[in-house]
């Protein structure tokens, strides 16, 4: 049965933009090749007419994790970018597709490998060298950002749904999101991965974070950001549960160029891509690289700063000039449980008396007192709404060790509207399947037979927009 989950999980977590139907634009097939002897798959679209002075300027396209460049060509034939005197180029990354080599999640390799891309592309003729963009979204759009600090001249970028620093989204606070990690580990074929990877995985069920941290900070660019001043976009999801909204406001803040936030309906799951506002951000991305690869003029149509989507979105989006500010609502869920690693504590709210729009990282602070290797608490807040609808608004979970202590549990930082009336349930066990067997964020990993836990009073503080962005 966990098995089956696990695949289940690992097909929701890779993108489908479906494969490019027979294809009525030119467009050639071409292998790449890289300093280590392997070969990178890629398609090449090229413009007609006479090439301008110094080149058509240029878009390359990155797909996500176990996807490949034919999803990528599918999504730029589907939304336009074909044939509008761009030159466009989608490829297989290592490890995919019909590219050679072993995945080893977007670490030094495939920085080269992107680095070579770039130079591969700016090296003909009929393309500009300085005018070079890259559209990425979830594993692509992580290559971007570690290429853009080390040094690649993209002149202007679009990340979709990734991350900045993958310690935090998948180990935070230290326990690993041992559900999405088995997840992504079980959608790349075993003959495709590199031996590194088991070894990490390993540690970070185990909590090895010493282990875990050098890994994933060799394959984050956050603590970088601050010397970029690339043209950034961003389109992080509202609900994604494997990369939070803070992945790209913690960009935001430090990025030094031109830059854009736009939090949408796409996402991993409980999200999907592409999604019900995925023609509106395209489109505001086509602007974005008019502007800055194109044509001036263009740049009258790009957004202003951030935009956060509604859920109940009607064809448009209002931009602002900053992040929305929020307010706290705190709920004290009184009550002391004692229980196993079968067991869970359950606390609820009265029904709410306003909406609330959550928008950031929910915590939730309670008294434990841990004893025989209980190892660690894992928080999972739902919403049940007038209508009878079932929420899960966030989650999270930390490690603990025995004795008594006061922990706080950081939940997802994303966006969540929650309706009047609705009353909210905070479950908190040994896992997230502990709310609903089909929860599989934090799995159920083992524990010593004599672990059991105690917790008190259970402090719920909800961050909430002021002005809210669904009606």
């Amino acid at each position: 049965m966990v098995k089956a989950w696990l695949a289940g999980l690992a097909a929701a977590l890779v993108l489908v933009v479906g494969e490019a139907p027979a294809s009525t634009f030119a467009n050639q097939d071409v292998l790449i090749p890289m300093d280590d002897g392997i070969s990178i798959a890629a398609t090449l679209y090229m413009p007609d007419g006479a090439v301008p002075t110094g080149g058509w300027p240029a878009l390359v396209f990155l797909h996500g994790l176990s996807g490949n460049r034919q999803q990528m060509n599918a999504l730029v034939e589907g939304y336009g970018f074909v044939d509008k005197g761009y030159a466009i180029l989608s490829f297989d990354a290592r490890g995919h597709g019909e590219s050679g080599g072993l995945v080893g999640i977007d670490g030094p390799r495939e920085v080269a490998d992107t680095r070579a891309v770039h130079a591969w592309l700016a090296a003909r003729p009929d393309v500009a060298d300085a005018k070079i963009s890259a559209w990425g979204i979830s594993y692509g759009g992580g290559a971007i950002f570690n290429s853009l600090v080390a040094g690649v001249p993209w002149a202007a970028v679009v990340t979709v749904e990734t991350w900045t620093d993958l310690y935090s989204a998948l180990m935070p606070q230290g326990l690993v999101k041992s559900g999405l990690v088995a997840g992504l580990a079980g959608s790349i074929p075993e003959a495709k991965r590199d031996p590194s990877l088991t070894a990490v995985q390993a540690a970070a069920f185990a909590g090895n974070t010493a282990a875990v941290r050098p890994w994933a900070e060799a394959r984050s660019s956050v603590s970088k950001l601050g010397s970029v001043q690339t043209p950034v976009f961003m389109a992080q999801g509202r609900r994604d549960f494997l990369f939070g909204i803070d992945q790209a406001t913690t960009a935001f803040k430090r990025l030094r160029g031109p830059k854009v936030l736009y939090v949408g309906l796409h996402g991993h799951p409980p999200s999907t891509f592409p999604a019900a506002d995925t023609g509106f951000f395209m489109s505001q991305a086509r602007y974005w690289f008019d502007c800055f690869l194109r044509d001036t003029t263009a740049c009258s149509r790009v957004p202003a700063a951030v935009a956060i989507a509604s859920e109940k979105f009607n064809g448009d989006v209002p931009w602002t000039t900053a992040l929305p500010k929020t307010t706290t609502t705190t709920f004290a869920l009184p009550g002391v449980t004692t229980f196993a690693r079968s067991g869970k504590a359950v606390r609820r709210t009265a029904p709410l008396r306003n909406a609330i729009e959550v928008f950031g990282a929910p915590t939730v602070q309670v008294s434990t007192a841990a004893s025989g290797g209980w190892s660690r608490l894992v928080a999972v807040l739902t919403a049940r709404t007038p209508k009878g609808e079932e929420i899960i608004v966030s989650a999270g979970g930390v490690p603990t060790r025995n004795g008594a202590r006061k922990v706080t549990i950081r939940l997802i930082n994303q966006a969540t509207y929650i309706p009047k009336g609705s009353r909210l349930t905070l479950t908190l066990a040994s896992s997230s399947t502990a709310q609903s067997i089909s929860n599989l964020l934090y799995l159920d990993l083992p524990m010593a037979a004599s672990a059991k836990v105690r917790v008190g009073t259970a402090v719920l503080r909800l961050p909430g927009m002021r002005t809210p962005a669904t009606k």
